[in-house]
């Protein structure tokens, strides 16, 4: 397929052709002859554009999900976005990442095979840094995790196996898996060296601290979900998810009533001198701000949430709900809340 000229070097093309600094006769003889573009077998091309680009968008929902849940944790802003997504052997991709790094090797349930994702140990040291309270102070010197190190890295990343299922679930259904955490890449062997292997290149940044993120997937690994890369599909599986999720909605709505929330009223404030304070005694009245019989707020959780009216039922001081708060309502009629 033939470049696509960007508009600006269809301006600078069309300027050079009316100066006469380019031969119109020139471009078209070299067009006419014969060109031959050199192909290397070891970097078949497995995934075309519209693959490519539906993986791109599959990961750039991974990386969101990662990033807030790394943001929450932290503490702290975590910035990850995808840098670019390329096919290559898988020996050239051992090659580019460092002799001394950590990589998650994961199972793609119900793939057959594993995937890695490459972490850079600057982010790794910088993630740990604030799991412990610290502030991130790079560039750190690369060295292996310890024990301790280890554990805590494996509580912080342990959501990652269920952020790649909820950004692969338009495609298909996968339950990934943690096996393992390596630091020299040496002795993986996920695939052949030249088979093909998809890399995901995500940079991630944390204070200081920043580095990349690489996700390596076998070709072989993949293979029967490419049919399923296509932005039609991916479009049409994306509405029966959303319809699917619909049976949920219950579930949540129970577990939302079921929560507890503290309701509390305001009857009126007042402003007192430090010396009218010390001199309250027993039987003393302090006027307050809120004239007999207006509205009230009511506040949940200490927001002020609805207006009501204060009374009496069953012997115990009560509420009655006039309406929202930020309605002007003179509705007597509501649900009567009862307060201890």
């Amino acid at each position: 397929m033939a470049d696509v000229l960007s508009q600006a070097e269809i301006d600078a093309l069309l300027s050079a052709l009316t100066s006469g600094e380019v031969n119109a006769e020139e471009i078209r003889d070299a067009g006419d002859s014969n060109h031959v573009r050199t192909y290397d077998f070891r970097r078949a091309m497995r995934f075309s554009k519209d693959h490519i680009r539906i993986i791109r968008r599959i990961h750039e929902h991974f990386a969101r999900l990662l990033a807030t849940s790394l943001s929450g944790q932290l503490r702290a802003v975590v910035q990850i976005q995808v840098e670019s997504v390329d096919q290559v052997p898988y020996e050239e991709f051992i090659r580019s990442i460092p002799t001394l790094t950590v990589i998650q090797v994961m199972e793609l349930h119900p793939l057959q095979g594993k995937a890695v994702m490459e972490m850079n140990p600057q982010v790794v040291f910088a993630l740990l840094d604030r799991l412990l309270g610290g502030v991130v102070k790079g560039p750190y010197r690369e060295r292996e995790l310890t024990e301790i190190e280890h554990a805590l890295l494996l509580r912080a990343l342990g959501s990652t196996t269920d952020f790649l299922a909820e950004a692969w679930r338009n495609v298909g259904e996968l339950s990934p898996e943690l096996l393992s955490i390596e630091s020299n890449p040496q002795f993986l062997q996920l695939t052949t060296p030249n088979e093909t292997v998809l890399v995901v290149t995500m940079s991630a940044k944390i204070g200081s601290a920043s580095g990349l993120i690489n996700l390596c997937i076998p070709h072989v690994t993949i293979e029967p979900l490419i049919p399923k890369l296509s932005t039609q599909y991916f479009m049409d599986s994306g509405k029966v998810r959303r319809s699917s999720d619909r049976p949920e909605v219950p579930r949540l709505q129970r577990h939302l009533l079921g929560s507890s929330a503290e309701v509390s009223v305001v009857l009126g404030e007042a402003e007192l001198t430090l010396q009218e304070l010390l001199d309250i005694q027993v039987g003393d009245v302090i006027p307050l701000n809120t004239p007999i019989g207006s509205p009230l707020n009511v506040l949940v959780n200490d927001v002020p949430t609805l207006l009501g009216s204060i009374g009496t039922r069953r012997n115990k001081y009560a509420v009655q709900i006039l309406g929202d708060v930020k309605e002007v309502s003179g509705d007597d009629r509501g649900h009567e809340a009862v307060t201890g």
